[in-house]
């Protein structure tokens, strides 16, 4: 017998997200129908979120000692926290056991689905034994995701190939770390079997110095990552090779390297989606994203709703596209409007955008 459900409220609607009020019927995790009718539930029922960029490797991690610790105060540096090879995060993931990474990640991955995120782009460290790992800690989740690795780092010039080769069997592209980390070489190389193999090359640049930018255009990227320091005429360039950009607002904050010029993106008609980065820095909570990215940057909510959900499926090439449509598979997240927080708000987006919260959901379908 099909299972069907039926649910009565705001529905934000359709790729260009348009708010109406009416009922979405779900039959078999399919969404069946939708009917424009006049009601007051208070229900909103809207698109999961698309997590564009996280390590949840760092999941084994998740209170490093930043700012002020017993009266002395610790400078918050990228390359001390996050920057390969030697980086606390790169030291911490060296030494934790397979075992103790699985379970670290499946804890993030639960925690992702109940902050309603339905998929996410994870930027593998590890080599092939970090996305087996990966891929263990998935067994159990019906999360979408993008797993996109990079070599372990214990590999020459003379033997990258075969490392790549098998790195682009068990992934979905590579993830690479910034060109000013790596031999452009080396780098050079990865662009080539990706472009083989028809599979994604993403890579950070423009983080914290814009002395990276170059060379990562050079290598003509499926996907940019940060671009924080990025000028008008670096995002000139982005826009005319139309690259997308996924941008990670608050592990910027976090790591000292500042705001993304997200605005100048957005003018340029740069594709523009969202990520957490790094677990070790901050959860994996999308609500924390938008909130920044609406009374910081400064940006329309719809459009940061836009870019926390449907720019991200739309990036990352998924089968699922998110958006709230018949034919498409439900992938909504059911939020209580009258909840305490939320009671009052006369816009869903833009209420869930500034001040939606986890404990507003009512319900997740993925």
């Amino acid at each position: 017998m099909p299972c069907e459900q039926t649910i009565l409220g705001k529905i934000i609607y359709g790729p260009e997200a348009e708010v109406i009020e009416g009922y979405i019927v779900i039959e078999d995790g399919i969404i069946k129908e939708v009917h424009e009718k006049k009601n007051d539930s208070g229900i909103i029922i809207a698109p999961c979120f698309v997590n564009a960029h996280t390590h949840i490797g760092d999941s084994v991690c998740k209170d490093p000692v930043l700012g002020n610790v017993h009266g002395h105060f610790v400078e918050r540096d990228l390359s001390q926290l996050v920057q390969p090879p030697h980086g606390l995060k790169h030291r911490i993931l060296n030494r934790t056991p397979h075992k103790k990474m699985v379970e670290a990640m499946r804890n993030s991955l639960e925690d992702m689905k109940n902050t309603a995120t339905y998929a996410f782009a994870d930027f593998r460290e590890g080599g092939t034994k970090g996305i087996v790992a990966l891929k263990e800690a998935l067994e159990s989740s019906d999360l979408d995701v993008r797993i996109f690795g990079r070599p372990a780092g214990d590999a020459g010039k003379n033997d990258i190939s075969e490392e790549l080769e098998t790195l682009l069997d068990y992934a979905d592209g590579l993830g690479m770390s910034g060109a000013n980390d790596m031999d452009m070489e080396i780098l050079e190389n990865a662009r080539q079997h990706s472009l083989k193999t028809g599979k994604t090359f993403a890579i950070h640049a423009g983080e914290h110095s814009r002395s990276d930018i170059g060379k990562a255009l050079s290598l003509d990227p499926d996907i940019l990552i940060h671009m924080t320091q990025a000028t008008q005429h670096d995002l000139k360039k982005v826009a005319d090779m139309d690259i997308p950009i996924v941008v990670c607002p608050r592990s910027n904050f976090i790591t000292g390297v500042g705001m993304a010029p997200i605005v100048d993106m957005l003018d340029q008609g740069i594709k523009v989606a969202i990520g957490t980065d790094n677990v070790m820095l901050n959860s994996a909570n999308m609500f924390s994203e938008m909130e920044v990215l609406s009374k910081i940057f400064g940006i329309e909510d719809r459009q940061v709703f836009m870019m926390c959900t449907l720019m991200g499926a739309t990036i990352l090439g998924l089968d699922a596209p998110g958006y709230i449509l018949e034919g498409n598979i439900a992938k909504i997240m059911i939020i209580n409007g009258n909840s305490n927080n939320l009671t009052g708000i006369r816009d869903p987006i833009s209420g869930i955008v500034r001040r939606g919260r986890p404990d507003d959901i009512l319900s997740v379908m993925i």
